[in-house]
């Protein structure tokens, strides 16, 4: 039953698509301002089916209804609710439900929320939004229907893979998809706004709070897609380059870019093109990313789902989608010959994002490369951090100058403001007492180091000086400051990170140059959905003469048969201790990770700090939508 109505529910938010096209074409033939009626009501028939279909499938995984593929592949009667809940999109056919209930939500709400706007612009954009909405339905149907029936009826599940049961990972699909996806409404209104010829503060306005909201989400999926693997994957750092967080990583980037850009649009000082540019390109990335971890090319232990029939389609998709776009560019863009002051607030953002489309290129060849190269030559290599801190390091230090200097330029001005040079002096101060504390002798980690103590103090300045203006950019000084306080926690976390890798037996002792490790006992225990064989281990800090007790475990799942290994972290306000075991096969050897990591709880805290800022100016949209 619940497989029939989903698929209803599919069918009719399918229908209500086409209509909305129909109709939508109809009306760019009516030269009036007025979207009629009808198309806000099946925008709304079309939400509701969408979300409809999604609340039977997450039905059908809460009362384990194994009548369905999906849910007998994807759960198990033993699994706590909660990770049945989130079992919903923790495979390819219930995340791409989700994909299309974000897109329908997003066309739905920029219909209403744009009321006042030029109907030829919104009409185009509904278009857009709903061609892309088709083709996931088709795809979703042809393809990865997750209410496809089975007969006959299994009186189990397999489960759901052991990795994904973790509360993290089970909030972290959902935040990045409403990143990803919501990159499409401004892709379609840029395209929209090509044809349409809407002027610039129009378009600024109107995809300004979307780029804010995707952004937010995008930055705060990926902050708690870092902590699970900080976690949950023993690899007891913040960042991996690993290929699927690369892929979630390279839109970021974009959609930075382009929130700088449209500061710019919205005061009508030039880049309506590049803003279109950067539209089209964010939710290129997004699909790019989307197939990369889908099609099977990546090899990643957090890809799932991958099918290469799947990643034909989106592949097929994406070609499709870049060429569409640059053929209507080309043939509706603008002519545009504007000429900025080189020390102007503009300037430092175009600067600024020319530094995000680098940094883009480097983690897409990163991420890329060891695939063709496995496709040409066969040979198998893998990309990580020494290649990207030394291409992407160096570039750290004009990007955090640019952060720190604009600000302090008025638009379409040479004119600096005079405290400047006192800002300076005291981030010298700051820094001299730094190194000193630290004793760095890395002349580029030591110009990182300085450069974000910069940025820091010339925020902090900023917030006095505008506070007694009552003129507070609120927005992007917290933003500014996390970003700042990002970079200096990374660069004193990479200082003073303690990693050793060795072999232990129960009841041996390990010693180190500060620490003594002594495994003290191992015991097994069984839990609802898995069993685990816990270790005890007390770890002794000879500096300080704290003892801690850590416990790592080794976890069997058996639906599917699984094996993690879980780290035990105590973590404190400045510094982590970390330790990790696995077992050498057929010995009574295990295998011990220990770290220590000071200053992971200010890295978490500085990237919530910089998504913040993004939301605040969500808050603020309003102050330049004067029409």
């Amino acid at each position: 039953m619940l497989s029939d109505l989903g698929t209803l529910f599919i069918n009719g938010a399918l229908l209500t698509s086409f209509s909305i096209i129909y109709f939508s074409f109809k009306e760019l033939k009516i030269s009036n301002n007025l979207v009629p009626k009808k198309i806000y009501k099946l925008s709304l028939f079309q939400l509701f089916f969408t979300i409809s279909s999604f609340f039977v499938l997450l039905l059908a995984y809460i009362f384990s209804d194994f009548t369905l593929v999906n849910v007998y592949e994807n759960s198990h009667t033993n699994k706590p609710l909660f990770y049945k809940i989130s079992g919903t999109w923790g495979n390819h056919e219930g995340s791409l439900l989700l994909w299309i209930n974000i897109l329908v939500l997003f066309s739905s709400l920029f219909l209403f929320i744009n009321k006042n706007r030029d109907k030829k612009f919104k009409i185009l954009t509904l278009l857009f939004q709903n061609l892309l909405i088709i083709i996931f339905l088709v795809f979703l149907l042809s393809n990865s229907n997750p209410f496809s029936k089975l007969f006959p009826v299994p009186l189990e599940g397999l489960g759901l893979n052991p990795i994904l049961q973790d509360p993290a990972l089970a909030i972290h699909p959902p935040l990045l998809y409403v990143g990803f996806v919501g990159s499409s409404i401004y892709f379609s209104a840029a395209l929209a706004a090509l044809i349409s010829k809407i002027d610039s503060q129009s378009l600024a306005i109107s995809i300004k709070p979307w780029v804010l909201v995707s952004w937010f989400f995008q930055t705060v999926g990926i902050l708690v897609g870092s902590i699970w693997a900080y976690y949950e994957l023993g690899w007891g750092g913040f960042w991996f380059w690993d290929p699927v967080e690369n892929s979630s990583l390279m839109p970021w980037f974009v959609m930075t870019a382009l929130l700088h850009s449209i500061l710019v649009l919205e005061r009508r000082i030039g880049l309506y093109s590049w803003v279109i540019v950067l539209s089209i390109l964010t939710f290129t990335m997004s699909v790019s990313g989307t197939f990369l971890v889908r099609s099977g090319i990546l090899n990643s232990v957090h890809t799932f789902a991958s099918d290469p029939s799947r990643g034909l389609f989106i592949l097929s998709f994406l070609i499709l989608m870049v060429f569409s776009s640059i053929f209507i560019f080309f043939k509706f863009a603008p002519n545009e010959n504007k000429k900025y002051t080189i020390f102007s607030k503009e300037s430092f953002i175009i600067a600024n994002n020319w530094f995000m489309i680098f940094f883009l290129a480097v983690v897409l060849i990163g991420t890329l490369y060891p695939v063709f190269l496995d496709t040409i030559t066969g040979s198998k290599i893998s990309v990580g951090p020494p290649y990207y801190n030394l291409v992407l390091a160096p570039f750290l230090i004009p990007l955090l100058f640019l952060m720190t200097s604009g600000p302090n330029y008025k638009w379409v001005s040479n004119e600096a403001k005079s405290f400047f040079n006192i800002v300076l002096l005291l981030s010298i101060v700051f820094f001299i007492i730094t190194f000193f504390i630290i004793e760095e002798n890395s002349f580029l980690l030591n110009l990182i180091l300085f450069f974000s103590i910069y940025l820091i103090t010339q925020t902090l300045f900023d917030f006095y000086e505008s506070s007694k203006k009552k003129n507070i950019n609120i927005s992007r000084i917290i933003s500014h400051l996390g970003f700042g306080l990002l970079i200096f926690f990374i660069y004193v976390n990479h200082i003073f990170s303690i990693e050793n890798n060795f072999n232990l037996k129960l009841g041996e002792t390990k010693k180190m140059d500060n620490y003594t490790i002594k495994f003290n006992n191992l015991e097994q225990q069984s839990v609802k959905n898995y069993k685990s064989i816990v270790g005890y281990f007390n770890i002794l800090d000879k500096k300080t003469s704290k003892s801690e007790e850590l416990n790592p475990e080794i976890r069997i799942y058996d639906k599917p048969i699984t094996i993690t290994y879980e780290a035990s972290i105590k973590s404190g306000l400045f510094s982590d201790t970390y330790l990790t075991m696995s077992n050498i096969s057929d010995t009574d050897i295990f295998n011990i990770k220990f770290q220590v990591k000071p200053f992971m709880n200010f890295i978490w805290f500085s990237v919530l700090l910089l998504s913040s800022g993004g939301i605040l100016n969500f808050f603020n949209r309003k102050k330049y939508e004067k029409n």
